[in-house]
């Protein structure tokens, strides 16, 4: 037999329910059940041997015994147990509407509720209380249900995420050409493939795969391209080697004007030629003008009847680096440049001035042509990150070689400790290479 309850702590439990359900796909109202300890008679008796009994649809069942007082007094036991149940059922609910904890644990808790209820020594509305479980367990379904498509919905999103990331680092392995960004890039990329959570170990590893494959890919394609600027600059020493000694080959003759030409051509193929290393470019240079300077000195000496007209070009190439010392490469660096190669391509069709005066113009020239290479160089270098890059790794290499032999030397182990010190050797050649290209820049 079932009573409905009106009063207010029923009222109250109905509205936590009706609350709770709203949030899941389950019917909106769930069931109310009467709060028992608010009239305990109405679902079970005490008779008179203390044996207590609990109203079901099947009829009485014998529940427990009392015989410690007043059967008033253990109905009220009886009806707090139940309303305890029903507390139970109502906190599970919160805890599904709320999101709090694994759907998980909430389904197995109120099938454990659904599975003792038959047995329960509690007072109350079972029936009332049996169709809130059925309600709660199939909310609970539902969210178990919610939380597995949650679940593949977020590993889908992060497998879509990290496949985005990988084809970015596909595609700057295959194309990118502006080296520094985009190893920063790499790295940024890496640092994001850290933060994704949620993909499955197969595909996780499967993509793994793809993105060292693509940083691999990268870090060769950067090491032949300034492999490659290495063997340019060797293949512009060795040519510049060649304008040199043909300009010293020229040095002593008497053919002013062919070989005045010539030595124009020279310094043309000089500059067409590209950079060398540091080092070798600047000596190269000072043989290569000192051949021009001694041939055009001699020549001077030859024309010196013509001092007048070197007095005018003297004159004219004064004017000139009153426009040559305004140029500023911090500017417009290429503006720059383009202006001092048209000063340097007028200084060279005035000609030839005084002996005396020679130093004193070329010198003032130079050092405008000095200021802009400098600055050219300057920002060649700020360019330049990964030079230093391969002599950190060439060193660490040569510290573990040399440590393996020190280890091996002191084990007694004499080949070993050899075949060590000759890898440090080699590794060593290769970080002086490094460092004098580090220096020469």
């Amino acid at each position: 037999m079932t009573h409905q309850d009106t009063s207010p702590e029923s009222v109250a439990s109905k509205a936590v329910a009706d609350s709770t359900s709203s949030n899941t796909g389950s019917p909106a109202v769930a069931p109310a059940v009467p709060k028992a300890s608010a009239d305990p008679s109405k679902w079970g008796r005490v008779d008179a041997d203390g044996t207590v009994y609990v109203s079901t649809a099947d009829g009485e069942r014998a529940i427990g015994s009392w015989q410690a007082g007043d059967a008033a007094e253990g109905l009220a036991l009886y009806a707090r147990k139940f309303d305890d149940m029903v507390t139970e059922v109502e906190l599970l609910e919160t805890r599904l509407g709320t999101h709090a904890g694994e759907p998980k644990h909430t389904l197995t808790s109120a099938k454990h509720l659904q599975e003792s209820l038959a047995e329960a020594a509690v007072i109350g509305d079972l029936a009332a209380l049996g169709a809130r479980i059925e309600h709660l367990l199939a909310r609970a379904e539902e969210a178990v249900e919610g939380a597995k498509h949650e679940k593949e919905r977020a590993r889908t999103e992060a497998i879509a995420r990290k496949e985005a990331l990988v084809a970015e680092a596909e595609e700057i392995a295959h194309e990118a050409t502006h080296w520094k960004s985009a190893g920063d890039r790499l790295r940024q990329i890496l640092d994001e493939w850290k933060k994704v959570r949620g993909v499955d170990r197969k595909t996780d590893e499967q993509l793994w795969r793809r993105f060292s494959k693509a940083r691999d890919a990268f870090s060769r394609r950067r090491g032949s391209h300034f492999a490659e600027l290495d063997r340019q600059r060797a293949a512009a020493k060795a040519h510049k080697q060649e304008l040199v000694e043909e300009a010293e080959s020229l040095t002593e003759s008497s053919d002013w004007g062919d070989t005045a030409n010539r030595y124009k051509q020279l310094m043309a193929d000089w500059k067409a030629a590209g950079r060398a290393p540091k080092d070798s470019d600047e000596a190269l240079w000072q043989r290569f003008r000192a051949a021009q300077d001694r041939f055009f000195s001699r020549r001077s000496e030859a024309f010196s009847e013509r001092d007048a007209e070197f007095a005018a070009n003297a004159k004219l190439k004064e004017e000139l680096l009153v426009e040559a010392e305004q140029i500023d490469p911090s500017a417009d660096l290429k503006a720059a440049q383009a202006q001092l190669q048209r000063v340097q391509e007028r200084w060279d069709e005035i000609g030839k001035v005084p002996r005396e005066r020679m130093r004193e113009l070329e010198g003032r020239l130079r050092a405008v042509a000095d200021k802009v290479r400098d600055a050219v160089d300057a920002q060649w270098r700020r360019t330049d990150p990964e030079a230093q890059a391969r002599v950190d790794q060439f060193r660490d290499r040569v510290e573990q070689f040399e440590a393996q032999a020190e280890k091996a030397r002191a084990a007694g182990d004499e080949r070993r400790a050899k075949k060590a010190d000759e890898q440090a050797a080699q590794w060593r050649e290769w970080l002086h290479a490094a460092e004098q290209a580090i220096a020469n820049r």
